[in-house]
């Protein structure tokens, strides 16, 4: 799509070269020699940007971009000049001017002022459409997002919340999948019921046996009384397995027959008890692996992964970064009693190109902080924390005509692993797939470069 653009010059001359110029690089130009005439042009029609003299017989280029900034505050102004100055820069960016050009320049040097006022100009348009929309948002509670791979994400709920199916909620760590979990009980006719939430991994083996099915009195050293369980604990309502994948093997034995039997027989107890509760697990483990190398049993796999929902990573959900980041920064405003209305443009354009290796977690403890540390009405780039100010990419280079860019062959190995990890979202047998690598080569390169989700970024 071409980019409209409204030329302002009262040279003729330099009107049609710049016109021609700017066409040649697939830009929409319209020109006029007179300010009062760009003011009208401006009101009738839609521009993306507007390129004007600084010294033109009336209105001169800081007033017109006064008065466009003051009536159009989307859109971007750049300030040509022959005699630029210190003082003439100075007053040019005080009336709002998206750059300011001294003559001569470059057809390039041009064209990437445009680029970059028109970049601007749609980031602080998207940031003012999230702070008015802040309290519409898309989603279920704090799961929220307008991306096409969270919409599917909420098409699942809908689907699968009325059912008494078993779910598999997985997703890397910091996606929010206990939210997911509790979405779909706060959904579901099991609502006005319990949720009860244990994590199978924070547990040594019989503790997370004896808070999964009880106990009886004397069942075990300090057993002084006896105890139903969670199993029980969650009947009419919904339990939550998280890190299901850290399950131990003898406990995913009892669970499976837990499941099937809808009963539990409590550690030391000889009789069993009736539960009435929905399952629903979740991992950020690849468990589809766990079951290859045995350290998940098939048959349990296959017994909770009913219905399975994924939680796309962070950096996989385009702008639902930022929608997310408005909605936990009037949160901590509100608990930090600080008047943050949102996001300056740059510190948008750095939450967007970062990788996020932590996810939605990640993000919510970086607004905070920068909550708590700004001075100002909105979060800058310097509030931000230094690994997202100063994060730079894994793209990998393939070429470049500046020899001090390119890397050794190892480097470029390095880091497409590391770029091919992210696009499948650490799945590791997506990513022998695309490597063309069995899995042990795929570990053993994975443990040589110090590759992992807590390294994205590194360069």
């Amino acid at each position: 799509m071409s980019k409209r653009l409204l030329l302002v010059d009262d040279d003729v001359d330099m009107c049609t070269e710049l016109e021609r110029m700017l066409e040649k690089r697939g830009f929409e130009v319209e020109t006029t020699t007179s300010a009062d005439k760009a003011l009208e042009l401006i009101d009738e029609t839609d521009f993306d940007a507007v390129i004007t003299d600084l010294k033109m017989r009336g209105m001169n280029g800081v007033e017109l971009c006064d008065r466009i900034v003051q009536n159009r505050r989307n859109l971007p102004v750049i300030v040509v000049t022959g005699f630029g100055t210190l003082e003439t820069a100075i007053a040019t960016l005080r009336a709002g001017a998206a750059d300011f050009l001294t003559k001569p320049f470059n057809a390039e040097q041009l064209v990437v002022s445009i680029e970059r006022a028109m970049r601007q100009a749609a980031l602080e348009e998207e940031v003012r459409r999230l702070r008015i929309d802040a309290g519409e948002r898309r989603g279920y509670e704090e799961i929220t997002g307008a991306s096409p791979l969270m919409q599917r994400v909420f098409q699942m709920i809908d689907r699968v919340a009325s059912t008494e199916a078993t779910v598999l909620v997985t997703g890397e760590s910091g996606t929010g999948k206990e939210l997911v979990a509790r979405a779909i009980h706060n959904n579901s006719k099991r609502a006005g019921g319990p949720v009860v939430a244990i994590n199978c991994a924070a547990l040594p083996e019989t503790l997370l046996e004896s808070e999964l099915f009880g106990h009886a009195r004397g069942a075990f050293t300090d057993a002084k009384v006896s105890r139903t369980g969670l199993f029980v604990d969650a009947s009419g309502g919904t339990l939550f397995l998280d890190e299901i994948g850290d399950m131990p093997l003898g406990v995913q034995a009892k669970l499976l027959r837990a499941i099937e039997d809808r009963k539990v027989r409590p550690l030391g107890g000889g009789a069993e008890v009736t539960f009435d509760a929905r399952i629903v697990c979740a991992t950020s483990k690849d468990i589809e692996t766990e079951v290859v190398e045995k350290r998940f049993r098939e048959d349990l796999f296959y017994r909770i992964n009913v219905v399975h929902i994924e939680l796309p990573p962070l950096r996989s959900r385009g702008d639902d970064v930022l929608t997310l980041a408005q909605m936990f920064t009037a949160r901590f405003a509100k608990r930090h009693g600080k008047n943050v209305g949102g996001l300056s443009p740059a510190a948008a354009e750095k939450l967007l190109s970062y990788s996020w290796p932590g996810n939605v977690r990640e993000l919510q403890n970086s607004i905070e902080r920068a909550v708590a540390l700004t001075e100002f009405n909105e979060i800058t780039v310097d509030d931000l924390p230094p690994k997202i100010r100063d994060y730079k990419s894994s793209h990998v280079l393939l070429a470049g005509s500046d020899p001090t860019e390119l890397v050794t062959l190892e480097e470029v190995e390095r880091r497409y692993i590391q770029r091919v990890m992210e696009a499948v979202s650490w799945n590791k047998s997506d990513a022998t797939r695309v490597l063309g690598i069995d899995r042990s080569t795929l570990y053993r390169k994975l443990d040589r470069y110090g590759i992992g989700p807590t390294h994205s970024g590194k360069s």
